[in-house]
């Protein structure tokens, strides 16, 4: 009896509370239901982000301010830093996405506010046509005829917008995935290539004066494609299941009760910690492919580029090692990143699908088997159509939880393409203000050499050339000359000669404005002034007009009040008016480099000077192709038309064109000087002569030997 009573109370303790639960079921139903709205925001923001760290300042004593994604050297050999959805990752994210839509009158905010009214109109649908599902069903358990009818007509009407909007969802991430490929393409070729404001020449200086990126065009074309796909294709991988989980959930909380939405946030809390535990770095993964794709489409081109050498040398055998070293090493990555996929792949499948499907059917299966108070059921239909609508729901919702998981291993990937398209963008800008990463020679860790590279000389505008206690030093570090200091007056012609590798090319880069310059002071025209005509020329993709008149298109040559009657002028000075004919008109398009001959290359850069007429030309072994009356009258209209020629040849016939000359000894010195061409030849011709003697010495020699022997013999 002492025990009943004492459970008599503990009865009425309990109906107490679930009387007093019925009647305030309502208002916990909303604090549930909005609970787990925020709880589903916050933990999504939190996933998503959740292994960002913040950036270390480390701007004392440095003079640099945050922390990038750098590498760092381990053993002597370069490690790459780790690619991942941290700080570093979303920081990059939002300098590139300032880029893409440039503001919220943009058309790329356009289209993704069109995109989002889309994503939300196609979620509305997918309520209504689970709601309609159920009422399907449900006629068919009550056997209604008419009603089924019905709902089977709504069902059809319904379809034409869903169709469409899916589509029309496709069309539009399309279209935003091109448009973020044509603003980021249009930033990056405006820096890499820069225009009439800008000459920073950062495609020069990225491919020689710095090693961080071996493959620039690789990036721009490929990189900048599949980073704009990705980020076009996040946004509704990403806002649409979130979207769908919460209206979902939301729907089904009003069929089932809130006190569902608590179990399922335990089991996918406990799910997706686990999925997050098991889910490798494919963002690594992803720029690893990037880089190495890179690396085979650059053996590639290295192929096609020195092809005529690789031919005579006989390299086939040793080229296909390297292209297949490069090719096997992308292949060997892929297969195991496709591994990994398999077992990870599995993992979700059966914990997304199969686990959350079996839990969301108990969810579907309350209102059966539990009467909850607000939810009345009297019979079977009604029981049915509740099941079904409910069903419906849990999978569309459990489809939307098992995107917003598989969102964050697309979000890794967009990480990866980030990070390639971000460190163009950081290289450019590194570029542009001079910071380069050049794998320098043993040299340049000697105290007085790295003093050198450590300064910065100046560079003032002027119209003669004048060079002041500057160092020649090369990208790797190599310092050719310690100290160069010679003057020239515009008019006057420079010979340069000198062994190979003693720093004649580089004093012409430093002219062109590509070197940077590590001291002293540089007095020269600026850089639009000079025209560099190489030994072998470089000629562009287009019309014979083209390769005249580059980089002029024909439109600025005719505004120049220049006719095709002019440059056939110019071509004949050079002797090669007939190719107008030959190759039939100034408008015919060939392959130019394999249609002409060295010589005619070397004619066609020569009318390419006329036309422009800079101020000054720098000529390195630009005549080596040309016979020497040609050489002479080319020299000779160059000078008429006031033209100052900087020439690297060791052609005697040179000389006398020149007033000026610089003799690079190869050791570091140097010899400025005027050049009498008259003595010099003459001394050049009385050297050979001695030599030629010399020459004749050991067999003098030899000979005399010969006539002691037989005169002793005789004697």
């Amino acid at each position: 009896m002492a025990a009943l009573s004492t459970l008599r109370p503990s009865k009425d303790r309990i109906s107490h509370l679930t009387a007093l639960y019925a009647s305030n079921r309502p208002a916990i139903q909303r604090f549930l239901t909005y609970g787990f709205i925020v709880y589903f925001l916050v933990g999504s923001v939190r996933g998503l982000t959740g292994t960002a760290k913040p950036l270390k300042d480390t701007s004392k004593g440095t003079g640099k301010g945050k922390e990038t994604e750098k590498e760092t050297e381990v053993g002597g050999k370069a490690k790459p830093a780790k690619v991942a959805v941290d700080a570093l990752f979303y920081e990059r994210l939002s300098k590139i996405l300032r880029i893409v839509i440039p503001g919220i009158r943009s058309k790329e905010a356009l289209l993704l506010f069109q995109h989002s009214s889309l994503l939300i109109f196609r979620t509305a649908i997918s309520l209504y046509v689970a709601s309609l599902d159920g009422k399907i069903v449900a006629s068919l358990v009550r056997a209604q005829p008419l009603q089924f009818l019905f709902n089977i007509i709504r069902w059809l009407l319904v379809a034409i917008p869903a169709t469409g909007c899916n589509s029309l969802l496709s069309y539009i991430q399309s279209k935003l995935a091109i448009a973020y490929r044509t603003r980021l393409t249009e930033e990056v070729m405006k820096q890499y290539l820069g225009d009439e404001d800008d000459q920073s020449k950062i495609f020069y200086k990225m491919a020689n004066l710095d090693d961080r990126i071996q493959n620039a065009d690789q990036m721009i074309t490929v990189d900048i494609q599949r980073f704009s796909t990705q980020l076009a294709a996040i946004y509704s991988n990403l806002a649409k299941p979130i979207l769908d989980v919460i209206l979902y959930n939301y729907q089904l909380s009003q069929n089932v009760g809130a006190e569902g939405l608590v179990l399922l946030i335990l089991s996918v809390q406990s799910s997706a910690a686990l999925l997050r535990a098991i889910t490798p770095p494919f963002g690594k993964f992803t720029a690893e492919e990037a880089a190495l794709s890179g690396s085979l489409r650059h053996s590639h081109s290295r192929l096609t580029e020195f092809a005529e050498e690789i031919a005579f040398f006989g390299g086939e055998e040793t080229e296909k090692m390297l292209i297949e070293r490069d090719y096997f090493g992308l292949v060997k990555h892929i297969n195991r990143v496709l591994r990994i996929r398999v077992w990870h792949g599995i993992a979700e499948e059966g914990i997304i699908k199969w686990l959350w499907g079996s839990f969301g059917l108990c969810i579907c299966a309350i209102p059966v088997f539990f009467k909850l108070p607000g939810i009345s059921q009297t019979d079977l239909g009604r029981r049915t159509e509740g099941f079904v609508t409910n069903r419906r729901l849990l999978l569309s919702a459990s489809d939307a939880f098992g995107r917003v998981m598989y969102s964050y291993k697309e979000l890794s990937e967009l990480a990866g393409h980030t990070a390639r398209v971000s460190t163009l963008l950081e290289t450019m800008a590194d570029v542009r203000k001079g910071k380069f990463e050049k794998t320098l020679v043993n040299s340049a860790q000697l105290e007085e050499n790295a003093k050198i590279l450590k300064g910065r000389g100046r560079v003032v505008e002027s119209d003669d050339i004048e060079f002041e206690n500057v160092p020649i030093v090369t990208p790797n570090g190599d310092i050719l000359v310690r100290n160069l200091s010679f003057y020239v007056k515009s008019g006057q012609h420079l010979l340069i000669v000198g062994p190979n590798g003693c720093g004649k090319s580089s004093l012409f880069r430093i002219l062109g404005g590509l070197w940077p310059v590590y001291g002293g002071i540089v007095r020269k025209p600026p850089a639009s002034d000079f025209i560099l005509i190489p030994q072998r020329p470089y000629l562009s993709l287009g019309t014979l007009r083209d390769q005249v008149i580059y980089p002029h298109s024909a439109e600025e040559m005719y505004d120049g009040d220049v006719t095709d009657e002019d440059l056939l002028e110019i071509l004949s000075i050079v002797q090669m008016d007939h190719i107008i004919e030959r190759e039939g008109g100034w408008n015919a398009t060939r392959d130019w480099r394999d249609t002409l001959s060295g010589g005619d290359q070397q004619k066609i850069a020569w009318a390419r000077l006329f036309y422009h007429r800079p101020r000054f030309a720098i000529l390195d072994e630009a005549t080596s192709l040309v016979p020497l009356d040609m050489e002479g009258r080319m020299m000779e209209h160059a000078t008429h038309l006031g033209i100052t020629l900087l020439t690297v040849s060791h052609r005697p016939s040179l000389w006398k064109y020149h007033a000026m000359i610089l003799h690079y000894d190869g050791q570091g010195g140097y010899v400025f000087t005027k050049l009498d061409a008259e003595k010099r030849l003459a001394l050049q011709e009385e050297k050979q002569a001695l030599e030629a003697k010399l020459l004749e010495v050991p067999k003098m020699k030899a000979r005399l030997a010969e006539l002691r022997t037989a005169a002793e013999m005789r004697a």
